[in-house]
């Protein structure tokens, strides 16, 4: 909206040359992550008592860590804040004819909506199941697939035109026509290694990804700023990876596709990276308001979409192993306990508790031991997804 108010305003007013700085990416991104940031420092306080007064506390699990029971009752519901921040400050300082900005936005929003309607059963409506697993994986799967097939095509075409007939001429050939490389998996820390998806094989790794890491974000968030911090610096090395993808000189330069257009999800990222850190402020142990699943369904499909966009979706694997590790350690306990239960007539398990961070809680690990080691291993891990942009 800025974007454009300043191009009109250098229109009738030539001479105010200084409205030229809203042209440069690089500035909307600082003031995008700025004005997140103080949007989520200003209003957190509002928010966290008007969900203390609509009391919406957390349930807390009796046969879960002990030492959580004492957070019963605290806020949550508390990622509204941060969607606040990045969509005001989105809406603010990207160009509005950007469409991947779009698309993320859509998907953000839209597990936003799933995770809101579940914490809403579970908090208000009192049904300790919330929205029922199927229920919650059907919306998850409707927004992630719709994402999927615009992305399909339209990494690989500049205009939504171009990509409405390449759809239709995907349809036509009989679901057999392929699409260009740019849009193949990229494999990090080698120049040429690309391999084709087809189009069916691009939807179904995108899907994936998407739902993947809304999913495993959601399993994350279960201590006091674990899963906010390593969205934040997950999310600004992709906003790196967006900006170099979006650049024709860069791309070129470090043997990335070109994407235009893809540049402008950096106004996105900083937004949220401002957004994450206003909400880690109230989220620091001890926390005074949860992310609930409005806030981790929501943040975690936004990494996946634009791991797509950008052509990072191995990369993101790489900086959010602590995601990944997270939501594996739930599938192989449920999966191993289920399968002695049924040979051993008894269930057994692998770890102390999953999600992970509890294994380590049930370990001795205090809390904050926990998070902070989590988070200096993915500070690690985003190193070495960025050292993949030269190390080619």
């Amino acid at each position: 909206m800025l974007l454009s108010l300043s191009q009109w305003l250098l229109a009738q007013f030539p001479e105010w040359g200084f409205l030229r700085i809203f042209q440069y990416l690089t500035f909307r991104a600082v003031m995008a992550s700025m004005t997140a940031l103080l949007i989520g420092l200003a209003f957190g306080p509002w928010v966290i008592r008007r969900l203390t007064e609509l009391k919406i506390g957390q349930p807390i699990r009796e046969y879960g860590v002990q030492a959580h029971l004492q957070k019963r009752g605290t806020p949550t519901m508390g990622g509204v804040l941060v969607l606040i921040g990045i969509g005001v400050s989105t809406i603010l300082w990207f160009d509005w004819t950007n469409r991947f900005v779009w698309v993320v936005m859509v998907v953000t929003f839209g597990f936003g909506a799933v995770g809101w309607v579940d914490d809403w059963r579970k908090v208000v409506k009192k049904d300790p199941e919330g929205m029922r697993s199927r229920e919650k994986f059907f919306w998850q799967s409707l927004i992630g697939v719709l994402a999927a097939m615009y992305l399909a095509f339209a990494v690989s075409e500049s205009t939504n035109q171009r990509v409405l007939e390449l759809f239709f001429q995907w349809i036509a050939s009989g679901f057999t026509a392929e699409l260009p490389p740019k849009a193949g998996l990229m494999v990090p820390f080698f120049k040429t290694i690309n391999y084709p998806l087809g189009v069916l094989g691009f939807i179904g790794v995108t899907y994936f990804v998407i739902v993947g890491c809304s999913n495993a974000v959601n399993f994350t968030d279960g201590l006091d700023g674990l899963a906010i911090m390593p969205v934040v610096l997950v999310g600004s090395a992709l906003g790196i990876f967006a900006y170099i993808v979006g650049n024709a000189v860069y791309s070129k330069y470090l043997f990335f596709p070109y994407i235009p257009g893809a540049g402008e999800l950096l106004i996105f990222c900083g937004a949220m990276a401002g957004a994450g850190l206003a909400f880690l402020w109230f989220n620091a142990h001890p926390a005074q308001v949860f992310m609930g699943d409005v806030g981790a369904l929501s943040l975690g499909g936004a990494l996946g979409t634009i791991a797509v966009i950008t052509r990072q979706e191995i990369v993101l694997g790489i900086m959010g192993a602590v995601f990944v590790a997270e939501v594996l350690s739930v599938m192989i306990q449920v999966s191993w306990f289920k399968y002695t239960k049924k040979r051993y007539g008894e269930g057994r398990r692998i770890f102390l508790m999953a999600p992970l961070h509890h294994h380590f809680e049930k370990k001795g690990w205090k809390e904050t031991q926990v998070v902070i080691r989590f988070w200096i291993i993915t500070m690690l891990l985003c190193m070495v997804g960025l050292a993949s942009l030269k190390l080619r």
